[in-house]
């Protein structure tokens, strides 16, 4: 048969740089490029056709109830970022490097991001002295996410005031020399733990939801071309039905812990008593919904999760985001190197449930 001749052209497009720099780049098409893809040619057509052996997802899909539901939160979340601002009671620890800051439930990182510069302009304007000085040093200032959290996520979100900060710290979020504790309100079965570690494999398909992986999936290639990659959470109860042993943050002791390797499915018994348990989390990797994934996977589904099969309603009330908090985070300050502990105050949701004992 006759070959389509090969002709290139090619389409520019435009990406922009931070400041609104149009940057131009080229994109090629090729006319063979853009010929029959289910045409045989001379070197695909008795090619044998070999079937890809995929790993096997151990975490349910997303629920049908959760995407219009996600779909309201996510407007209503919109909506509330575009009003926010931070104010001076919001700042959990400032220096002239960064500034960490209580993000609340229901707002977008990026708009708490934004609003940081607006901050300090104001704290500027109240100053009596050194108007000018620190007005310049204000405009010099480049701000960047250091850790990201979750749309419905509250706590603890460390900013950077400038480029070279903010690589240092970003590689030690990645190079996991950040210590990290979330509290988060759960509905479930009671554990049988009092502490407990969970490794397993974490990833998703094209297109698809995060999912529970087996540990010995790990670097297996999914459909789409990503891979699985290792997860690992510990875990500590703080409260169940409000009897409650609470302690401030610090590391858990090994002995006095349970191991798990994720395998398998979960089995959880659906007829179980659904008890409120409050549990402190030590995630020792980064992945994407990893604490709401591995409370999934142990039964004890996060409260107002309705992505990973946490309650909408309980006790007569519906709830309007995951109870999920960015409790503390611990590191080495990138340019002094002392270390730096920032804390949170605990939300309405985790008080009230430690409070409930004494009642």
């Amino acid at each position: 048969m006759t070959q389509m001749p090969s002709f290139s052209f090619f389409h520019p497009t435009f990406t922009f740089a931070p400041k609104g720099v149009p940057r131009f780049r080229k994109t090629f098409f090729s006319l063979a490029s853009m010929s029959n893809p289910t045409e045989p040619t001379c070197e695909n057509a008795h090619a044998p056709q070999i079937q890809q052996n995929y790993p096997t997802p151990l975490s349910p899909p997303l629920p049908a109830i959760s995407k219009d539901i996600e779909l309201t939160r996510a407007m209503s979340a919109s909506s509330k970022s575009s009003l926010y601002k931070l104010s001076r009671s919001d700042v959990l620890y400032e220096d002239e490097w960064l500034v960490a800051v209580n993000k609340p439930q229901g707002v977008y990182c990026e708009s708490v991001l934004a609003s940081v510069p607006c901050l300090l302009a104001g704290d500027l304007a109240e100053s009596k002295s050194g108007r000018l000085s620190e007005g310049i040093k204000l405009n010099l200032l480049e701000f960047h996410l250091a850790n990201r959290l979750d749309r419905d996520t509250s706590g603890v979100m460390v900013i950077t005031k400038s480029h070279k900060v903010a690589s240092k710290l970003v590689k030690a979020f990645t190079d996991h020399k950040v210590s990290k504790t979330y509290i988060a309100f759960c509905i479930g079965p009671a554990p049988k733990w009092k502490r407990i570690t969970i490794m397993s494999g974490h990833g998703r398909s094209k297109f698809g939801a995060w999912r529970v992986y087996a540990a010995s999936d790990v670097s297996r290639v999914l459909p789409g071309g990503s891979v699985v990659r290792d997860m690992v959470t510990s875990f500590e109860v703080l409260s169940v039905n409000g009897q409650h042993s609470f302690k401030e943050p610090s590391e858990l002791q090994e002995d006095e812990e349970n191991n798990i390797v994720v395998e398998k499915k979960a089995v959880v018994d659906a007829d179980a008593k659904k008890n409120e348990i409050l549990v402190r989390a030590f995630p020792q990797s980064g992945r994407t919904h990893q604490i709401r994934l591995h409370c999934q996977y142990l039964g004890i589904s996060i409260r107002g999760d309705v992505k990973y099969e946490g309650v909408y309603e309980w006790n007569g009330k519906r709830y309007d985001g995951h109870e999920l908090h960015a409790e503390s985070l611990a590191f080495e300050h990138p340019v002094t190197g002392c270390p730096v502990m920032v804390q949170a105050p605990l939300p309405l949701w985790a008080t009230q449930a430690l409070q409930s004992s004494s009642k």
